[in-house]
């Protein structure tokens, strides 16, 4: 009995980080949402395995749940080599709620800068560009890897500004706002791991509209268990295709966008 409590304690803490920190993006109506200075740390630098530029794996890990995750050599992650011929078109009939290829394999789920983030063999990323993952495909499938992979890197890194500008659809009101945050040193450069720990692999998405130049989608992540029934934090984002690939755009609302689900019926898993 007493070997199961630390996970208990493990999935209670990590509802209230799924309902929170992990999925609160970081801009809502021009305002910047970060941890404060107590919870962070300043230094950003990799852990030694990891140095920019590299190519390959090191070891794999597990996550807080027991799942495997692997951890690149360069720190900004490793992209899948594309399988030709595996990305859905609009006539198939999974368009809307088939997984992409290649996530459920090794390399499939990487450990960027401490979160854990989907990697396809179908809709990419393709590339790594200046640190920023990069190549999304314009398919359902690459507007949620790109929500995902945009949303838990800036979770992660938020003081990355060249990842705020580039990947994140912004208005001149939030953009002043993130860097009066930035100039005046409340947002860290890299989340502690004590943090990061909790920035597992989401379970599932969905797709509630899908058109070329916009999507809604929503990511479920394992929350508490409540009433014995296992709980999950939904979190509703909207990317934009803009200049070749997806970016986010943050909400206009104060309405953080996030609810609790009972069941993953109807979701697309990884």
């Amino acid at each position: 009995m007493s070997e199961k409590e630390p996970g208990a304690r493990d999935r209670a803490s990590f509802g209230m980080i799924a309902s929170g920190a992990l999925l609160a993006l970081i801009l809502v109506v021009g305002a910047v949402v970060y941890f404060t200075s107590s919870d962070a740390e300043t230094d950003s630098a990799p852990p030694p395995a990891q140095a920019a530029g590299g190519t390959g794996f090191a070891d794999p890990e597990i996550d807080l749940l027991g799942r495997r995750v692997d951890v690149p050599n360069n720190p900004a992650g490793q992209p899948l080599a594309q399988v030709p011929g595996t990305q859905r078109t609009p006539v198939d009939s999974d368009w809307l709620t088939g997984a992409p290829e290649g996530t459920t394999k090794p390399h499939g789920w990487q450990r960027v800068y401490g979160a854990s983030v989907p990697f396809s063999t179908s809709d990419g990323p393709t590339r790594i560009e200046d640190g920023l993952a990069v190549g999304y495909a314009r398919t359902p499938q690459g507007a949620a890897l790109a929500a995902a992979q945009i949303t838990y890197r800036l979770n992660a890194r938020p003081a990355d500004r060249d990842l705020y500008v580039t990947q994140v659809r912004v208005s001149s009101a939030q953009l002043a706002a993130y860097d009066s945050a930035l100039s005046s040193d409340r947002l860290p450069k890299q989340q502690p791991e004590k943090v990061t720990r909790y920035f597992v692999a989401s379970d599932a998405f969905k797709i509630d509209d899908y058109a070329d130049d916009m999507a809604i989608v929503r990511l479920a992540s394992r929350g508490p268990v409540i009433d014995g029934k296992q709980l999950y934090a939904a979190m509703r984002m909207i990317v934009v295709w803009d200049e070749g690939d997806w970016r986010l755009k943050p909400s206009t609302s104060n309405n953080t966008q996030t609810e609790y689900v009972e069941s993953l019926a109807g979701w697309t898993k990884w």
